[in-house]
């Protein structure tokens, strides 16, 4: 029988190996402290801050066993993996140098597998509890799907949370940099001004804002182009929010605020903007949305269609299971969402009656605000911890890291697709763009 000591030793003796044979292929400037205190390079010219940590053997025992995205996440999430010095937008900048991905192609397997050989039967530690959505994760069962579930287990985790990391305005959607060294109020406010122009919102205009979030559109529609706004949201938490704000700005009399889904709302509206909510309705609803919205515009409106989209799908790909990393954000972070490409989302608009006048790509604003958003949010760490717990503090960290630097690299892009009703009436729209940056 193996002493224990013994047995700890070499599994100490395994993982020093396995960090030296990962540094040979990676290359970084990271360390990897192990569960006795010792830490080792994962790099061969250490100068940075950053270490990352392993709380026991169980870990890389759990993880060699079922090395899917998932089990990483958990593992994050109950504190057994974690990451010092840095963000973790600084870590996967490096495993990404230059436009290139860090690759263990080349590595010898059989000195790989003889040093993982310590860990195979090692147990992993049992999880602290789930933090993620309890019910169906996906949203494409049209019978069981709650948008107002969805919509609350995001966004009524706690205002003064999301303070701590949002611009004053407490704008949650991709931020508008004219300059890229502007902080993030500068360029949320350049993104609220920059919607109202693009929809040449005018003293009197009737609009409408799907999806308010916390009223900083509507508010700013009011106070400098003198619209008449109405935001819908499915949150709680946003409306009492975004009433309060209403209230202390004077603005009762021309911004009204409802606790109500997009399908269910009535009436005519001159101006329409939908910012970051169009990805929470799952691509089957996608015609019904788009012809709602076009049933409440105006015959000379204008809607906005703000919405982060994937990379154009192979034609065999619709329907398919979810991949780990859109099944742990579906879990953790929004459940029944699911992303939608942009010539699909062109096509939708299209066949509802719209005429498509102008796209852009804010791809890399988006990482850059995500940056900006996970920089300040770990600044805050303790006030987070204290208003939801340490999971899903870590949770949302790994959340903005992990959605910035897929931003960098292209696997996620973002568009504004602004569209009038009917190609049959001439769109209310000056012959040039000149105007948006007056």
């Amino acid at each position: 029988m193996n002493h224990p000591s013994g047995k700890h030793e070499r599994q100490l003796a395994a993982a020093r190996q396995l960090v030296g044979l990962l540094a040979d292929k990676l290359d970084l400037d990271a360390s990897v402290r192990l569960w006795d205190g010792t830490v080792a390079p994962l790099g061969r010219a250490i100068g940075g801050p950053f270490v990352i940590s392993i709380a026991g053997p169980g870990v890389i025992g759990s993880l060699l066993r079922r090395p899917t995205l998932d089990n990483l996440i958990r593992h994050y999430v109950d504190g057994r993996i974690g990451f010092e010095g840095g963000t973790l937008i600084d870590f996967g900048s490096q495993l990404n140098r230059g436009g290139r991905s860090a690759s263990l192609k080349g590595m010898d397997k059989l000195s790989l597998l003889k040093t993982l050989a310590p860990f195979l039967l090692v147990p992993a530690d049992k999880s602290t509890g789930s933090h993620g959505f309890s019910g169906e994760i996906t949203g494409r069962s049209q019978r069981r799907r709650d948008n107002k579930a969805f919509v609350q287990f995001h966004y009524d985790l706690s205002n003064a949370f999301y303070a701590l990391f949002l611009d004053p305005e407490m704008v949650y959607s991709c931020a508008y940099f004219t300059d890229w060294e502007n902080d993030l109020a500068t360029a949320q406010h350049d993104k609220l001004e920059m919607i109202c122009r693009k929809l040449r919102l005018a003293p009197g205009d009737r609009f409408l804002d799907i999806g308010c979030g916390w009223g900083g559109l509507v508010c700013h529609a009011a106070r400098h182009h003198g619209a008449v706004a109405h935001g819908i949201t499915l949150s709680d938490e946003q409306l009492a929010y975004a009433r309060e704000k209403v209230r202390s700005l004077g603005l009762d009399g021309q911004v009204t605020l409802e606790l109500k889904d997009y399908a269910s709302v009535q009436g005519a509206y001159d101006k329409i903007a939908s910012i970051g909510m169009y990805e929470h309705i799952g691509l089957a609803n996608i015609p019904r949305y788009m012809a709602k919205v076009q049933s409440l515009l105006a015959p000379d409106g204008l809607f906005l269609n703000h919405a982060i989209s994937r990379r154009a799908p192979k034609p065999s790909w619709r329907g398919r299971r979810l991949r780990p990393e859109q099944r742990a954000i579906a879990e953790y972070i929004f459940p029944g969402g699911e992303l939608d490409d942009i010539g699909h989302s062109i096509v939708a608009m299209e066949r509802a009656g719209f005429e498509v006048h102008d796209v852009e790509a804010w791809r890399l604003h988006y990482a850059r605000t995500c940056r900006l958003w996970c920089e300040r949010l770990t600044a805050e760490r303790d006030r987070a911890v204290a208003f939801v717990g340490e999971e899903k503090y870590r949770i949302w960290v790994a959340y903005l890291a992990g959605v910035s630097l897929a931003f960098s690299r292209g696997t996620l892009r973002i568009f504004q697709t602004l569209a009038s009703r009917t190609a049959k009436r001439p769109p209310r729209i000056p012959s040039s763009r000149a105007d948006l940056y007056r």
